[in-house]
Protein backbone atom coordinates (compact mmCIF):
# COMPACT_ATOMS: atom_id res chain seq x y z
CA UNK A 1 0.00 0.00 0.00
CA UNK A 2 2.77 2.48 0.93
CA UNK A 3 4.69 1.68 -2.24
CA UNK A 4 1.69 2.14 -4.53
CA UNK A 5 0.81 5.47 -2.91
CA UNK A 6 4.39 6.68 -3.25
CA UNK A 7 4.58 5.69 -6.90
CA UNK A 8 1.28 7.44 -7.60
CA UNK A 9 2.53 10.56 -5.85
CA UNK A 10 5.79 10.66 -7.80
CA UNK A 11 3.97 10.16 -11.10
CA UNK A 12 1.72 13.09 -10.24
CA UNK A 13 4.65 15.45 -9.82
CA UNK A 14 5.07 18.13 -12.43
CA UNK A 15 8.83 18.64 -12.74
CA UNK A 16 9.48 22.06 -14.29
CA UNK A 17 11.70 22.23 -17.35
CA UNK A 18 14.81 24.33 -17.01
CA UNK A 19 16.75 26.15 -19.64
CA UNK A 20 20.14 24.43 -19.93
CA UNK A 21 23.31 25.80 -21.44
CA UNK A 22 25.37 23.40 -23.52
CA UNK A 23 29.14 23.21 -23.38
CA UNK A 24 29.31 25.60 -26.31
CA UNK A 25 27.38 28.33 -24.52
CA UNK A 26 27.94 30.11 -21.21
CA UNK A 27 26.34 28.72 -18.07
CA UNK A 28 25.82 32.27 -16.83
CA UNK A 29 25.59 35.47 -18.75
CA UNK A 30 28.44 37.90 -17.94
CA UNK A 31 27.26 40.86 -15.92
CA UNK A 32 26.13 43.49 -18.38
CA UNK A 33 24.49 46.08 -16.14
CA UNK A 34 24.48 49.55 -17.62
CA UNK A 35 25.27 52.71 -15.73
CA UNK A 36 22.36 54.98 -14.89
CA UNK A 37 22.09 58.70 -15.58
CA UNK A 38 24.36 59.41 -12.61
CA UNK A 39 27.10 57.15 -13.97
CA UNK A 40 26.48 54.45 -11.35
CA UNK A 41 25.26 50.85 -11.38
CA UNK A 42 21.97 50.06 -9.67
CA UNK A 43 22.01 47.10 -7.28
CA UNK A 44 19.01 45.67 -5.46
CA UNK A 45 19.51 45.68 -1.69
CA UNK A 46 17.55 43.25 0.47
CA UNK A 47 18.47 44.30 4.03
CA UNK A 48 16.90 41.22 5.59
CA UNK A 49 15.62 40.93 9.15
CA UNK A 50 17.08 40.73 12.63
CA UNK A 51 20.65 42.03 12.35
CA UNK A 52 20.21 42.44 8.56
CA UNK A 53 19.43 46.17 8.46
CA UNK A 54 22.32 46.90 10.84
CA UNK A 55 24.97 45.13 8.76
CA UNK A 56 23.45 46.39 5.50
CA UNK A 57 23.88 49.97 6.73
CA UNK A 58 27.56 49.22 7.45
CA UNK A 59 28.07 48.06 3.87
CA UNK A 60 26.42 51.19 2.49
CA UNK A 61 28.60 53.46 4.64
CA UNK A 62 31.80 51.70 3.58
CA UNK A 63 30.82 51.75 -0.10
CA UNK A 64 30.10 55.46 0.08
CA UNK A 65 33.49 56.10 1.70
CA UNK A 66 35.24 53.97 -0.93
CA UNK A 67 33.50 55.80 -3.77
CA UNK A 68 32.03 52.62 -5.28
CA UNK A 69 29.90 53.57 -8.32
CA UNK A 70 26.79 51.82 -7.03
CA UNK A 71 23.34 53.12 -6.18
CA UNK A 72 21.33 50.87 -3.91
CA UNK A 73 17.69 50.05 -4.57
CA UNK A 74 16.33 48.79 -1.22
CA UNK A 75 13.36 46.41 -1.37
CA UNK A 76 11.18 44.73 1.24
CA UNK A 77 10.70 40.97 0.97
CA UNK A 78 8.21 40.56 3.81
CA UNK A 79 5.88 37.79 2.54
CA UNK A 80 2.48 38.74 1.11
CA UNK A 81 -0.54 36.53 0.56
CA UNK A 82 -1.20 35.86 -3.12
CA UNK A 83 -3.73 33.33 -4.40
CA UNK A 84 -3.80 31.64 -1.03
CA UNK A 85 -0.03 31.31 -0.77
CA UNK A 86 2.62 33.47 0.83
CA UNK A 87 5.17 34.85 -1.58
CA UNK A 88 7.69 37.65 -2.04
CA UNK A 89 6.23 41.02 -3.14
CA UNK A 90 6.24 41.59 -6.90
CA UNK A 91 8.16 44.88 -6.68
CA UNK A 92 11.07 43.11 -4.98
CA UNK A 93 11.17 40.41 -7.66
CA UNK A 94 10.92 43.01 -10.43
CA UNK A 95 13.84 44.95 -8.94
CA UNK A 96 16.12 41.90 -9.06
CA UNK A 97 14.99 41.05 -12.60
CA UNK A 98 15.70 44.59 -13.74
CA UNK A 99 19.08 44.98 -12.07
CA UNK A 100 20.15 41.30 -12.48
CA UNK A 101 22.19 41.56 -9.28
CA UNK A 102 21.36 41.88 -5.59
CA UNK A 103 22.94 41.93 -2.14
CA UNK A 104 20.93 40.23 0.60
CA UNK A 105 21.18 40.29 4.38
CA UNK A 106 20.09 37.31 6.51
CA UNK A 107 16.47 36.21 6.32
CA UNK A 108 14.96 33.97 8.99
CA UNK A 109 12.33 31.31 8.42
CA UNK A 110 10.48 30.37 11.61
CA UNK A 111 10.44 26.64 12.30
CA UNK A 112 7.03 25.05 11.79
CA UNK A 113 4.32 24.45 9.24
CA UNK A 114 2.96 27.18 7.03
CA UNK A 115 6.10 29.32 6.90
CA UNK A 116 7.62 29.95 3.49
CA UNK A 117 11.41 29.94 3.19
CA UNK A 118 12.21 33.30 1.61
CA UNK A 119 15.74 32.17 0.78
CA UNK A 120 14.42 29.13 -1.08
CA UNK A 121 11.74 31.22 -2.78
CA UNK A 122 14.36 33.66 -4.11
CA UNK A 123 16.53 30.81 -5.39
CA UNK A 124 13.59 29.26 -7.20
CA UNK A 125 12.28 32.55 -8.58
CA UNK A 126 15.59 33.30 -10.31
CA UNK A 127 16.79 29.72 -10.83
CA UNK A 128 19.95 30.40 -8.82
CA UNK A 129 21.45 27.01 -9.58
CA UNK A 130 24.88 27.29 -7.92
CA UNK A 131 25.76 28.44 -4.42
CA UNK A 132 29.42 29.44 -4.10
CA UNK A 133 30.95 29.43 -0.60
CA UNK A 134 34.68 30.17 -0.26
CA UNK A 135 36.17 29.67 3.21
CA UNK A 136 39.65 31.08 3.77
CA UNK A 137 41.61 31.56 6.99
CA UNK A 138 41.70 35.20 8.07
CA UNK A 139 45.18 36.45 8.93
CA UNK A 140 45.23 37.84 12.46
CA UNK A 141 42.18 35.92 13.65
CA UNK A 142 43.48 32.82 15.40
CA UNK A 143 41.64 29.52 15.02
CA UNK A 144 42.89 25.92 15.38
CA UNK A 145 43.61 25.99 11.63
CA UNK A 146 45.73 28.52 9.75
CA UNK A 147 45.60 27.03 6.26
CA UNK A 148 41.91 26.73 5.34
CA UNK A 149 41.26 27.72 1.73
CA UNK A 150 38.27 25.76 0.50
CA UNK A 151 35.79 26.57 -2.26
CA UNK A 152 32.46 24.75 -2.21
CA UNK A 153 29.89 24.81 -4.98
CA UNK A 154 26.48 23.49 -4.04
CA UNK A 155 23.72 22.55 -6.47
CA UNK A 156 21.06 24.96 -5.32
CA UNK A 157 17.72 23.99 -6.83
CA UNK A 158 16.87 20.39 -6.00
CA UNK A 159 18.02 17.41 -3.88
CA UNK A 160 16.36 17.10 -0.47
CA UNK A 161 15.48 20.80 -0.64
CA UNK A 162 13.09 20.38 -3.54
CA UNK A 163 10.23 20.79 -1.08
CA UNK A 164 8.46 17.62 -2.27
CA UNK A 165 6.96 16.07 0.83
CA UNK A 166 3.70 14.35 1.63
CA UNK A 167 2.05 12.25 4.30
CA UNK A 168 1.60 8.68 3.07
CA UNK A 169 -0.54 7.68 6.03
CA UNK A 170 -0.76 9.07 9.55
CA UNK A 171 2.64 8.75 11.18
CA UNK A 172 4.46 8.13 7.88
CA UNK A 173 5.92 11.05 5.92
CA UNK A 174 7.84 10.77 2.68
CA UNK A 175 10.28 13.37 1.36
CA UNK A 176 11.43 13.09 -2.24
CA UNK A 177 15.07 13.70 -3.12
CA UNK A 178 14.97 15.05 -6.66
CA UNK A 179 18.14 14.75 -8.77
CA UNK A 180 18.15 15.47 -12.51
CA UNK A 181 20.88 15.06 -15.09
CA UNK A 182 20.16 18.55 -16.39
CA UNK A 183 20.66 20.38 -13.08
CA UNK A 184 23.62 18.21 -12.11
CA UNK A 185 25.49 18.89 -15.36
CA UNK A 186 24.71 22.59 -15.18
CA UNK A 187 26.22 22.80 -11.69
CA UNK A 188 29.22 20.70 -12.75
CA UNK A 189 29.89 22.97 -15.75
CA UNK A 190 29.89 25.97 -13.44
CA UNK A 191 32.28 24.24 -11.01
CA UNK A 192 34.81 23.48 -13.76
CA UNK A 193 34.57 26.96 -15.24
CA UNK A 194 34.90 28.55 -11.80
CA UNK A 195 37.95 26.39 -11.11
CA UNK A 196 39.60 27.82 -14.21
CA UNK A 197 38.60 31.37 -13.31
CA UNK A 198 40.22 31.24 -9.87
CA UNK A 199 43.33 29.37 -11.00
CA UNK A 200 42.64 25.94 -9.53
CA UNK A 201 43.29 22.78 -11.50
CA UNK A 202 41.18 20.25 -9.63
CA UNK A 203 37.47 19.60 -9.12
CA UNK A 204 36.25 17.08 -6.53
CA UNK A 205 32.69 15.76 -6.43
CA UNK A 206 31.33 15.03 -2.94
CA UNK A 207 28.62 12.36 -2.83
CA UNK A 208 27.11 9.24 -1.25
CA UNK A 209 26.64 7.23 -4.43
CA UNK A 210 27.68 4.09 -2.58
CA UNK A 211 24.38 4.27 -0.68
CA UNK A 212 22.08 6.39 -2.88
CA UNK A 213 23.11 4.63 -6.05
CA UNK A 214 20.46 6.14 -8.34
CA UNK A 215 20.21 9.75 -7.11
CA UNK A 216 23.80 10.50 -6.11
CA UNK A 217 24.89 8.06 -8.79
CA UNK A 218 23.24 10.28 -11.40
CA UNK A 219 24.91 13.39 -9.97
CA UNK A 220 28.31 11.70 -10.00
CA UNK A 221 27.82 10.39 -13.53
CA UNK A 222 26.94 13.91 -14.70
CA UNK A 223 30.14 15.26 -13.14
CA UNK A 224 32.25 12.60 -14.88
CA UNK A 225 30.60 13.40 -18.22
CA UNK A 226 31.34 17.11 -17.83
CA UNK A 227 34.92 16.40 -16.69
CA UNK A 228 35.68 14.90 -20.13
CA UNK A 229 35.22 18.37 -21.63
CA UNK A 230 37.85 19.88 -19.30
CA UNK A 231 40.99 17.77 -19.90
CA UNK A 232 43.18 20.45 -18.30
CA UNK A 233 41.46 20.04 -14.92
CA UNK A 234 41.94 16.95 -12.75
CA UNK A 235 38.68 15.40 -11.53
CA UNK A 236 38.10 13.00 -8.67
CA UNK A 237 35.33 12.12 -6.21
CA UNK A 238 35.15 11.55 -2.45
CA UNK A 239 32.42 10.18 -0.20
CA UNK A 240 30.79 12.85 1.96
CA UNK A 241 31.73 11.33 5.32
CA UNK A 242 35.32 10.81 4.20
CA UNK A 243 35.56 14.39 2.95
CA UNK A 244 34.34 15.67 6.34
CA UNK A 245 37.01 13.58 8.06
CA UNK A 246 39.72 14.86 5.72
CA UNK A 247 38.78 18.51 6.16
CA UNK A 248 38.83 18.53 9.95
CA UNK A 249 42.12 16.56 9.98
CA UNK A 250 43.93 18.59 7.31
CA UNK A 251 42.00 21.41 5.60
CA UNK A 252 44.97 22.13 3.32
CA UNK A 253 44.20 18.86 1.57
CA UNK A 254 41.47 20.67 -0.40
CA UNK A 255 43.23 24.01 -0.88
CA UNK A 256 43.86 23.34 -4.59
CA UNK A 257 40.41 22.07 -5.48
CA UNK A 258 36.86 23.23 -6.07
CA UNK A 259 34.38 20.89 -4.37
CA UNK A 260 31.00 20.37 -6.04
CA UNK A 261 28.10 18.53 -4.44
CA UNK A 262 24.31 18.12 -4.19
CA UNK A 263 22.22 20.56 -2.21
CA UNK A 264 22.00 19.13 1.31
CA UNK A 265 25.67 18.11 1.46
CA UNK A 266 26.71 21.60 0.41
CA UNK A 267 24.57 23.19 3.11
CA UNK A 268 26.17 21.08 5.84
CA UNK A 269 29.75 21.02 4.55
CA UNK A 270 29.94 24.75 3.87
CA UNK A 271 28.86 25.57 7.43
CA UNK A 272 31.39 23.09 8.77
CA UNK A 273 34.16 24.78 6.76
CA UNK A 274 32.96 28.16 8.03
CA UNK A 275 33.46 26.86 11.55
CA UNK A 276 37.11 26.14 10.75
CA UNK A 277 37.83 29.83 10.05
CA UNK A 278 35.80 31.39 12.86
CA UNK A 279 32.15 31.01 11.88
CA UNK A 280 29.50 32.29 9.52
CA UNK A 281 30.32 35.87 10.49
CA UNK A 282 33.49 35.59 8.36
CA UNK A 283 32.08 33.63 5.43
CA UNK A 284 30.77 35.08 2.14
CA UNK A 285 28.25 33.43 -0.16
CA UNK A 286 26.95 33.93 -3.67
CA UNK A 287 23.97 32.41 -5.50
CA UNK A 288 24.62 32.31 -9.23
CA UNK A 289 21.96 32.13 -11.94
CA UNK A 290 21.95 32.59 -15.67
CA UNK A 291 19.91 35.79 -15.64
CA UNK A 292 20.48 37.10 -12.09
CA UNK A 293 22.80 36.56 -9.14
CA UNK A 294 22.21 37.25 -5.44
CA UNK A 295 25.10 37.60 -2.99
CA UNK A 296 24.20 37.07 0.63
CA UNK A 297 25.29 36.65 4.23
CA UNK A 298 24.12 33.70 6.24
CA UNK A 299 23.21 34.15 9.91
CA UNK A 300 26.14 35.44 11.91
CA UNK A 301 26.89 32.91 14.62
CA UNK A 302 27.08 35.43 17.42
CA UNK A 303 25.76 34.88 20.92
CA UNK A 304 22.31 36.16 20.12
CA UNK A 305 19.42 35.06 17.97
CA UNK A 306 19.31 36.36 14.37
CA UNK A 307 15.54 36.58 14.74
CA UNK A 308 15.94 39.51 17.14
CA UNK A 309 17.14 43.00 16.38
CA UNK A 310 20.12 44.19 18.40
CA UNK A 311 21.50 47.70 18.35
CA UNK A 312 25.07 48.34 17.23
CA UNK A 313 26.48 44.89 18.02
CA UNK A 314 26.46 42.87 14.80
CA UNK A 315 29.54 41.93 12.78
CA UNK A 316 29.09 42.99 9.11
CA UNK A 317 32.12 41.05 7.78
CA UNK A 318 30.20 38.22 6.09
CA UNK A 319 27.98 40.64 4.18
CA UNK A 320 30.98 42.80 3.29
CA UNK A 321 32.89 39.80 1.93
CA UNK A 322 29.81 38.71 -0.01
CA UNK A 323 29.56 42.21 -1.47
CA UNK A 324 33.23 41.93 -2.50
CA UNK A 325 32.34 38.75 -4.41
CA UNK A 326 29.57 40.81 -6.00
CA UNK A 327 31.99 43.59 -7.02
CA UNK A 328 34.27 41.08 -8.72
CA UNK A 329 31.25 39.60 -10.49
CA UNK A 330 30.54 43.15 -11.73
CA UNK A 331 34.19 43.57 -12.84
CA UNK A 332 34.76 46.33 -10.27
CA UNK A 333 37.97 44.70 -9.05
CA UNK A 334 39.87 47.79 -7.81
CA UNK A 335 37.02 48.62 -5.38
CA UNK A 336 36.85 44.98 -4.31
CA UNK A 337 40.57 44.91 -3.52
CA UNK A 338 40.44 48.19 -1.61
CA UNK A 339 37.52 47.17 0.61
CA UNK A 340 38.82 43.64 1.15
CA UNK A 341 42.23 44.92 2.24
CA UNK A 342 40.58 47.35 4.67
CA UNK A 343 38.40 44.62 6.20
CA UNK A 344 41.27 42.16 6.61
CA UNK A 345 43.57 44.86 8.00
CA UNK A 346 40.97 45.83 10.59
CA UNK A 347 40.62 42.23 11.74
CA UNK A 348 44.40 41.67 11.76
CA UNK A 349 44.95 44.77 13.89
CA UNK A 350 42.68 43.23 16.54
CA UNK A 351 41.83 46.55 18.17
CA UNK A 352 38.27 47.07 16.94
CA UNK A 353 36.75 43.59 16.86
CA UNK A 354 33.09 42.86 17.50
CA UNK A 355 32.00 40.48 20.25
CA UNK A 356 31.80 37.38 18.05
CA UNK A 357 35.45 37.94 17.07
CA UNK A 358 36.54 38.18 20.69
CA UNK A 359 36.53 41.97 21.01
CA UNK A 360 34.32 44.60 22.59
CA UNK A 361 33.82 46.99 19.67
CA UNK A 362 30.40 48.05 18.47
CA UNK A 363 29.28 47.69 14.90
CA UNK A 364 29.86 51.43 14.44
CA UNK A 365 33.42 51.28 15.79
CA UNK A 366 34.29 48.29 13.61
CA UNK A 367 32.79 49.95 10.53
CA UNK A 368 34.57 53.26 11.24
CA UNK A 369 37.92 51.49 11.48
CA UNK A 370 37.37 49.79 8.11
CA UNK A 371 36.66 53.20 6.61
CA UNK A 372 39.86 54.53 8.21
CA UNK A 373 41.81 51.66 6.64
CA UNK A 374 40.53 52.23 3.11
CA UNK A 375 43.31 53.06 0.66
Amino acid sequence: MLRSRSIAFVKSLSIPKRSFASAASPITEPYSGKKNANGNYTVTLIPGDGIGPEISESVQRIYQAAGVPIEWEPVNVTPVLKKGKTTIPDDALQSVRKNTIALKGPLATPVGKGHVSLNLTLRRAFNLFANVRPCKSVVGYKTPYDDVNTVLIRENTEGEYSGIEHTVIEGVVQSIKLITKEASERCAYYAFNHSRDIGRNRVTAIHKANIMKLSDGLFLEACYNVAKKFPDIHFDDVLLDRACLHIVQDPARYSDTVMVMPNLYGDILSDMCAGLIGGLGLTPSGNIGRDASIFEAEFNDQDYSPLKTFIDLANPTALLLSSIMMLRHMHLNPYAESIENAVLKTIAEGKHLTRDLGGQATNTEFTNQIINNLN
